[in-house]
């Protein structure tokens, strides 16, 4: 128990630390947070179920990402209707940052719930004080992004109960891809910042470049949703 909470504790604060730090200090806090997950994940020899990444669940769940695709559709319908769907930088481009950020949802949910959720399960009793935990953790980390921190404050809950049952990440990225992609595009970016979260909501501003050289933060959770750019 004592490792799971100082691996816990240190992950989470590098990940914060990333977050909420300036380049270049930045950078090497995110470096950090990498090296200290991947050390700390595989000293424990975990197999690909354990890690969530095996097929059994795989077609169980696949109800999760019909779901997550028909509340798409009815919030971009909504927000059109509401005038305040805004399109990313084109077809093609949305494309390729959806493929992008499809693998960085990914990574989030192993956060979620491998990294953090499964320690937490060690830590705490029964099953509702580990996800609601989990969860406080996921959101707290999309502070102080006052759309994002709520929204994925549900969404811990939802995607904690959802792997305890079917035990599969795949489908739990794909649900997460589709919904941050939908909420990049129906919310105005004057209110949600690009998605950003930590110091770069603060230091963000409507770029005035070339709709070619803007790329979407829409990656929250990972170490990597904070800016690495100077703004």
């Amino acid at each position: 128990m004592t490792n799971d909470l100082v691996e816990l504790c240190v992950g989470y604060g590098f990940i914060v630390a990333a977050i909420w730090t300036l380049y270049p200090w930045q950078r090497g806090f995110y470096w950090a947070a990498i090296a200290w997950i991947i050390v700390t994940t595989c000293i424990h020899r975990p197999t690909w179920r354990a890690v969530g990444l095996g097929l059994p669940g795989l077609v169980r769940s696949a109800w999760v990402v019909a779901v997550a695709l028909l509340l798409a559709v009815l919030a971009v319908y909504t927000a059109a209707r509401m005038h305040t769907l805004h399109p990313l930088h084109g077809p093609m481009l949305l494309l390729r940052h959806y493929w992008g950020y499809l693998i960085w949802a990914v990574m989030q949910q192993f956060l979620l719930q491998i990294y953090f959720l499964v320690r937490l399960m060690r830590l705490l009793p029964g099953k509702v004080a580990p996800v609601i935990a989990a969860a406080g953790l996921f959101s707290l980390a999309h502070l102080p992004n006052p759309v994002l921190a709520p929204v994925t404050m549900v969404w811990g809950v939802i995607a904690c109960i959802l792997f305890l049952r079917y035990r599969n990440l795949y489908t739990l990225g794909l649900a997460h891809g589709i919904l941050g992609i939908c909420v990049a595009v129906i919310v105005p970016d004057s209110i949600q910042h690009h998605m950003r979260v930590g110091i770069g909501y603060y230091r963000y501003h409507r770029p005035h470049r070339n709709h070619m050289d803007q790329i979407v933060s829409t990656d929250a959770w990972v170490i990597a949703a904070a800016p690495t750019r100077r703004c």
